[in-house]
C-alpha cells in the first residue's frame, strides 16, 4: 500500500473494540486507541467506556477545551472511519461551539466563583454565630435554614469547579472542590465526578445513567420494572416486592425522601472512598470528609437540647432538599431510553433527556445556573453566567431540527416530575396484585 493512501476501517469494524483492554473511538473521521489512556483519562474511564466503538466528536467537543486536540496524535491509530458522516444537527451544533469559543464564552466567567464563596463564608460565620452566641430557638433555625443554603450554593461551586477552571489555577481549583465539596458539604467531589460524567454522557439512559437508578425507593418508567442491569453500578436494579410496594406510593412519598435525602449521599461517599474502586485523590477526599464530619457535629452539639438538635438538623436537610427536587426536575419527566449512549446523535439525546426551569434572571444565584440544564448538558464547559445568553440560540435550534425544548416554571416541573412518578406507581400497582383489594385499598388506589 502507498504510503501516502489513506487505511480505512468500517462503522461496524470500530463497533467491535468496545471493552476494557481494547477500546477504540473516532473523533472527526480518525480513529484513536484509548485503551492504555483510559485508565489516565481525568474524567475517568465510565465516559470512554459507554461511547466506545463509535465516533465521539460531539462529546469530545462539549467536554475539552481546544488545547486538548493535540494530545490526540499519539493515540492515532493510523485509521479513518471509511463511512464518516455528520448529521445536519451535529454541524450546527459544532458551529455553535466554535462560535461561543471565538467569542471567548468559555472563558469569560465573571465574577461567580469569588461571590459565592464569599457568600458561603459569610453564610458560614453567621451560623456559627446564630448557634454559638444566641439562645433564641428561632436564631437557631434560622441557622438551620441559613445552612441549608449554604450548602445549595457551594455544591454550585463544586459543580462549577468540576467542569471547567473557576480559580487561577488548577491546585486552586482542586482546593475549591474539596473545600466547597468535602469540607462544608460532606459529600465527596470524587464520588460526584464519578457519578456526573457518567450521568452527562448517558443523559438518561435508564441502564447507564446513574441518577435514574433509585430502585428500590422511585422508578420514573415502567422499564424499570423488568430489573434491569445497571452497568454503571455493575448490579441487578432488582424490582422485588419491597422495590414494588415502595414505588406504589412514590408520588407520595417523593418529598419526605428528598428532605433527608442527604442521608443517601453521605453514605454513597463512604461506600466510594472506602471501597476497591480506583477514587483519584482518595486520601485528600477522606480528609476533606473528616473535616466536615468533625466541624458539623461538634456545631450541633453546641444547640442546648436534642429536640433542637434534632429540629437543626432536619430543618438544613429540608432546605437543602430543594436542590435536590431541582435535579429531579431537570430530567426525572423527561424522555427515557434503555441502552448505551450514541456518538452520532449527541445534541438529540440531551433535548430529549433535559428539561429547563424558567425564571427571573434575579434567580440564576438561587438553581446556580442549572435551571438551563439543555444549555448545561450542551455546554458543560460554558460557565453558569453565559448560559442565559444562549438560551435564546438553543431554543432557535431545536426549533430548527424540530427537537423538544422545554422550559417550565417551578410548579409546572413539580407537577410534570409527580405526575411521572404517579404513572409509574399505578403501573406497578397493576402489577402487584390482580386481585380484589378490600374497600380502603381500592380508595387509596383509586384517588392515590
Amino acid at each position: 500500500m502507498a504510503g501516502g493512501e489513506r487505511k480505512y476501517v468500517t462503522a461496524e469494524e470500530l463497533k467491535r473494540h468496545n471493552k476494557p483492554g481494547d477500546l477504540w473511538i473516532s473523533i472527526q473521521g480518525k480513529v484513536y486507541d484509548v485503551s492504555d489512556w483510559a485508565k489516565e483519562h481525568p474524567g475517568g474511564e465510565i465516559p470512554l467506556l459507554n461511547l466506545a466503538g463509535q465516533d465521539v466528536t460531539d462529546a469530545f467537543i462539549a467536554y475539552h477545551p481546544g488545547t486538548a486536540w493535540q494530545y490526540l496524535d499519539k493515540l492515532f491509530t493510523g485509521y479513518h472511519l471509511e463511512d464518516f458522516k455528520v448529521s445536519e444537527v451535529s454541524k450546527d451544533y459544532r458551529r455553535l461551539v466554535s462560535e461561543f469559543a471565538k467569542s471567548g464564552m468559555f472563558e469569560k466567567k465573571g465574577h461567580v466563583a469569588i461571590c459565592s464563596l464569599t457568600s458561603v463564608a459569610l453564610m458560614f460565620l453567621v451560623v456559627l454565630y446564630g448557634v454559638l452566641r444566641c439562645e433564641s430557638v428561632w436564631a437557631h433555625l434560622g441557622s438551620a435554614m441559613l445552612l441549608g443554603v449554604l450548602w445549595m450554593q457551594s455544591a454550585y461551586v463544586g459543580h462549577d469547579s468540576g467542569h471547567y477552571q473557576v480559580m487561577s489555577s488548577r491546585g486552586f481549583n482542586k482546593l475549591a472542590q474539596l473545600v466547597s465539596g468535602n469540607c462544608l458539604t460532606g459529600i465527596s467531589i470524587a464520588w460526584w465526578k464519578w457519578t456526573h460524567n457518567a450521568h452527562h454522557i448517558a443523559c438518561n439512559s435508564l441502564d447507564y445513567d446513574p441518577d435514574l437508578q433509585h430502585i428500590p425507593v422511585f422508578a420514573v418508567s415502567s422499564r424499570l420494572f423488568n430489573s434491569l442491569t445497571s452497568v454503571f453500578y455493575g448490579r441487578t436494579l432488582k424490582f422485588d416486592p419491597l422495590a414494588r410496594f415502595l414505588i406504589c406510593y412514590q408520588h407520595w412519598t417523593f418529598y419526605p425522601v428528598m428532605c433527608v435525602a442527604r442521608v443517601n449521599l453521605y453514605l454513597q461517599t463512604f461506600l466510594l472512598l472506602f471501597s476497591n474502586r480506583k477514587v483519584p485523590d482518595r486520601a485528600l477526599n477522606i480528609m476533606g470528609i473528616l473535616v466536615f464530619w468533625t466541624w458539623f457535629p461538634l456545631l450541633v452539639s453546641c444547640l442546648p437540647n436534642w429536640p433542637e438538635r434534632f429540629m437543626f438538623v432536619l430543618t438544613s436537610f429540608a432546605v437543602t432538599s430543594i436542590q435536590h427536587v431541582q435535579f429531579c426536575l431537570n430530567h426525572f419527566s423527561a424522555n427515557v431510553y434503555v441502552g448505551p449512549p450514541k456518538g452520532n446523535d449527541w445534541f438529540e439525546k440531551q433535548t430529549s433527556g433535559t428539561l429547563d426551569i424558567a425564571c427571573s434572571s434575579w434567580m440564576d444565584w438561587f438553581f446556580g445556573g442549572l435551571q438551563f440544564q439543555l444549555e448545561h448538558h450542551l455546554f458543560p464547559r460554558m460557565p453558569r453566567c453565559q448560559l442565559r445568553k444562549v438560551s435564546p440560540v438553543v431554543r432557535d435550534l431545536c426549533k430548527k431540527h424540530n427537537l423538544p425544548y422545554r422550559s417550565l416554571s417551578f410548579w409546572e416541573a413539580n407537577q410534570w416530575t409527580i405526575r411521572t412518578l404517579r404513572t409509574a406507581a399505578l403501573q406497578a400497582r397493576d402489577l402487584t396484585n390482580p386481585e380484589p383489594k378490600n374497600l380502603l385499598w381500592e380508595a387509596v388506589n383509586t384517588h392515590g
